[in-house]
């Protein structure tokens, strides 16, 4: 594959970051007594998946050892269960992540390296601003039809670049005011056009792909019904999709459950197609307590465990048949943050109450909260001491981290210097009261069953209740709360974690960026068009266009290790701490080769299992009635 010189420098740098996080100790900050052994102390990782021809059908082979086809895994899911079925109304983690086990884009990620790789694609090349796609050619949606360049050009014109759905892919890549321009070349082979280099791009080519014929008609139909079309009520056998799996029973509040893609278009190096598995599992199992012990009860195959689960999970593996790994830090952040929000609703009521606006908007309030945070605290007591403090806006496995941005401890005399200067002062019962005499009062939220968060959230009343605060902690369940957020801006503070990509800063940019879909902490309507962006967030807005634009690695750090200093100095996101990833899985699956970019069960087409009965199958035969 040709490359532009700028692209071969990002991915030596993505291989180098990928070789040092698999090998690198964690960081000094960190004394995991009990963590598991590192992932590649006994992991050969095959040789990645190669492009074959058979038949004029351009195949995606796996060089993984040959397993055995049957059987199920089953893994799990916290809270209510997917809100859509549509890959481009997802706005939950839940509802995103079985989007990508049904549909897969044009390109992915090697799991290993971190270079982008091809998927529904054969092969392509990057010139300066031009991307040209090869896709594979006799390849086909569950139903048996042709995926081709009609399919790609209508997604990523119609749906993605025309805003349906949720536009937070079509606001990542607009670029000065322009987005990017897409057209067909002939049935196999797709041009994507940015308006300048654009060294993100690569990776929002692994965006699904929609099959056209199914989508063709919601989307002629209008936004409105599109915000609809593939809801979960949605007939199963309705759903036509490119994945190594398809839908084959959503259960409310109990299960999801998906079957084997007969069309996939991966094989085996006995050209036998994948996936192994005949079926892939989700329990809704509530909430985290609820989810190991399921596992322990071995209703569960996989789980993702927390701190306070590790030590004990680590004694019992010894006679267990499950394997514990440690996937090295997350690379996601854990945060709390406070309602920055001016504006008033369309009823004229302002979203948060003018005299929390006051102190919300105070850096040195914010400040203050910031240095009142024992980050070691919830380090050892909610983690285990398997996690490191967290200061910046970058996760500590970024290529881009600045680490010139250094820790601190808890400071409770640098909180109160911080809120004297802006005019708080005790009364005579040690309440913080602000120089209008109000009592400093105001609610933490974050999601129930999230034991992890709602632990972390218990510290931080406490913490703050030491600064002579009132913290009303109220847990809610995880869409009301994500509505909170992004609709109705009513809240005043909350605990919550964003995923991130360690490769790719601007994956976080409806995040941070003023006019984004995520821009939580002062979140703007769709259609707001008065600039009253803060000083400090219209410096971020050009950092990031500026990190984008900037085609070599260097040149593109110094505008993100700006916008974290910023971050680090404004606060609007109180960083709390970055986990270890620990995940356990039954010792029965095979060609589970686990990374930190990747997870657990990214191959999952193949994973199979090598002994009987099947984990978890008996139990759910029982639950589905048959």
């Amino acid at each position: 594959m040709k490359r532009a010189g700028y692209v071969v420098l990002v991915l030596i740098l993505l291989a180098i970051f990928a070789k040092s996080c698999l090998h690198a100790d964690y960081p000094q900050t960190v004394k995991p007594a009990a963590a598991p052994h590192s992932i590649t102390e006994d992991i050969n990782y095959p040789e990645p998946q190669k492009n074959v021809t058979i038949n004029g059908i351009d195949y995606l082979q796996s060089q993984a050892p040959i397993g055995k086809f049957g059987g199920t895994l089953v893994a799990s899911t916290i809270g209510e269960g997917p809100k859509t079925f549509n890959p481009f109304n997802s706005k939950d983690n839940i509802s995103s992540q079985l989007s990508e086990i049904m549909y897969d884009g044009l390109l992915s990620t090697n799991a290993v390296t971190g270079e982008p790789i091809p998927r529904l694609a054969k092969d392509f090349t990057v010139e300066g601003d031009t991307y040209l796609i090869h896709l594979r050619k006799g390849i086909k949606w569950s139903d048996g039809k042709p995926i081709t360049a009609d399919d790609v050009v209508f997604t990523w014109q119609n749906i993605i670049l025309d805003g349906f759905g949720n536009t937070s892919i079509r606001d990542s890549i607009v670029i000065d005011g322009k987005l990017p321009t897409v057209r067909k070349i002939d049935d196999y082979t797709v041009e994507f056009k940015t308006p300048q280099p654009f060294a993100p791009f690569i990776r929002m080519l692994s965006s699904p792909i929609a099959p056209k014929h199914v989508f063709e008609p919601a989307v002629k139909k209008g936004k409105a019904y599109f915000d609809t079309f593939l809801s979960t009520n949605i007939d199963p056998k309705t759903l036509v999709t490119s994945g190594a799996f398809k839908l084959k029973e959503y259960v409310p509040a109990q299960r999801v459950v998906f079957e084997r893609n007969p069309n996939y278009y991966i094989i085996n190096t006995k050209d036998e197609k994948l996936p192994y598995l005949n079926k892939l599992v989700y329990l809704i199992v509530g909430d985290v307590n609820n989810e190991v012990l399921k596992f322990e009860g071995g209703e569960l195959d996989v789980i993702g465990l927390q701190g306070a689960n590790v030590a004990r999970f680590k004694e019992l593996e010894k006679h267990s048949d499950f394997k514990i790994y440690n996937l090295g830090p997350n690379t996601g952040t854990m945060f709390a943050s406070f309602n920055l929000n001016n504006r008033k609703d369309k009823d004229g009521k302002f979203h948060v109450d003018p005299k929390k606006q006051r102190w919300f908007q105070d850096k040195n309030f914010r400040q203050a909260v910031d240095y009142a945070i024992d980050r070691k605290n919830m380090v050892m007591n909610v983690a285990n001491g398997l996690a490191a403090p967290l200061f910046t806006a970058e996760s500590l496995n970024s290529i881009f981290l600045n680490k010139d941005l250094k820790p601190y401890d808890r400071d409770l005399e640098k909180s109160k210097e911080l809120l004297k200067k802006s005019g708080y002062y005790w009364d005579k019962k040690g309440h913080l009261r602000d120089k209008y005499g109000n009592h400093v009062e105001f609610d933490l939220y974050t999601n129930a069953g999230n034991t992890e968060r709602e632990a972390i959230g218990v510290m931080v009343k406490q913490d703050l209740e030491d600064l002579g605060m009132k913290v009303n902690f109220k847990p809610i369940e995880f869409n009301s709360l994500v509505n909170k957020l992004v609709n109705t801006l009513d809240w005043d503070m909350v605990i919550m974690g964003l995923t991130g990509s360690p490769l790719e800063p601007n994956g976080g940019k409806n995040v941070w960026m003023s006019n984004g879909t995520l821009h939580m902490f002062n979140q703007r309507p769709a259609d707001y068009t008065k600039d009253d962006r803060y000083l400090w967030e219209k410096r971020i807005d050009y950092l990031y266009t500026q990190g984008a634009l900037a085609t070599d690695f260097e040149g593109r750090k110094k505008f993100y290790d700006e916008y974290q200093a910023i971050a680090y100095e404004e606060k609007p996101f109180v960083y709390i701490y970055s986990p270890l990833i620990i995940s356990a899985i039954r010792t029965k699956f095979k060609n589970v080769y686990p990374t930190p970019l990747g997870g657990m069960t990214y191959n999952i087409e193949e994973i199979y299992i090598n002994s009987s009965p099947l984990a978890g199958e008996d139990a759910l035969r029982a639950g589905e009635g048959s």
